[in-house]
């Protein structure tokens, strides 16, 4: 069952410019959906389009089986979260204060308990009352990472989740993606340039290039075909014969 569809969506900054490229996707419920290409291949306008931070030139984006609209984001986003290595948070109130404000904005019952759950899934419990400032590069994407998950979305964009993240936490989170995945139902559109990990989380891929979509499909079926051996043989290629 798609969840999510993004159909034709082409967006110019400028004249003859496009950052993105009749691209078209479908998400399935319980999935995860790794996005790959260099910088400049669109990844994070797709992202912003999906989330109508960024209005497209043309195409159309729907969720939950209602089309992306001004009148009809509000309800969309209640059902989704967001979270970016780019994008941070308030650095003059702490983790919890931060978690408080958006367990408000999405109308979460018992916030301060659900502010402490997840907070603790990603091991902040006894930084919670420091100011975000004092937080290390990666703390604060862990904390961007539980803000992402305070109103248990059914869909979650992930813009390049792991940076920064030490290989243990990194880890842990991508384990704790996949369980809310088979476990919840959440469906995930996950950006990143560590190929590796992408083949490891991702149920499907769909590589970008200058704002195309240049291929898509699970990873077995798409390494089968280019005969390779893993992600990153199949992203070099899928690369090398799109000059």
């Amino acid at each position: 069952m798609n969840i999510l569809k993004v159909n034709g969506i082409s967006k110019s900054f400028e004249p003859g410019v496009y950052a993105l490229s009749d691209v078209s996707l479908a998400l399935e419920k319980g999935e995860i959906l790794g996005v790959l290409g260099p910088n400049g291949a669109g990844k994070t306008t797709l992202i912003h389009t999906i989330l109508g931070l960024i209005s497209p030139s043309s195409g159309w984006v729907e969720a939950f089986g209602i089309r992306l609209s001004a009148q009809t984001r509000a309800g969309i986003l209640r059902r989704m979260n967001f979270a970016s290595s780019y994008v941070s948070l308030p650095l003059t109130l702490t983790p919890r204060e931060n978690m408080m404000v958006y367990a408000l904005m999405y109308g979460i019952k018992d916030r301060a308990a659900r502010c402490d759950e997840t907070l603790g899934m990603f091991g902040l419990e006894k930084l919670k009352n420091k100011p975000s400032r004092t937080l290390s590069s990666g703390q604060m994407m862990r904390l961007a990472l539980a803000k992402a998950l305070i109103n248990d979305p059914e869909i979650l964009l992930l813009d390049e989740p792991t940076a920064g993240l030490d290989p243990e936490i990194a880890r842990k989170t991508r384990q704790m993606l996949k369980s809310l995945c088979s476990e919840r139902g959440m469906s995930v559109i996950y950006t990143s340039h560590n190929l590796w990990e992408m083949q490891e989380v991702s149920d499907r891929v769909l590589f970008m290039k200058g704002g195309k979509v240049l291929m898509q499909g699970r990873s077995a079926d798409l390494l089968g075909s280019y005969g390779a051996k893993n992600l990153e043989e199949l992203f070099f290629k899928a690369l090398g014969e799109d000059k």
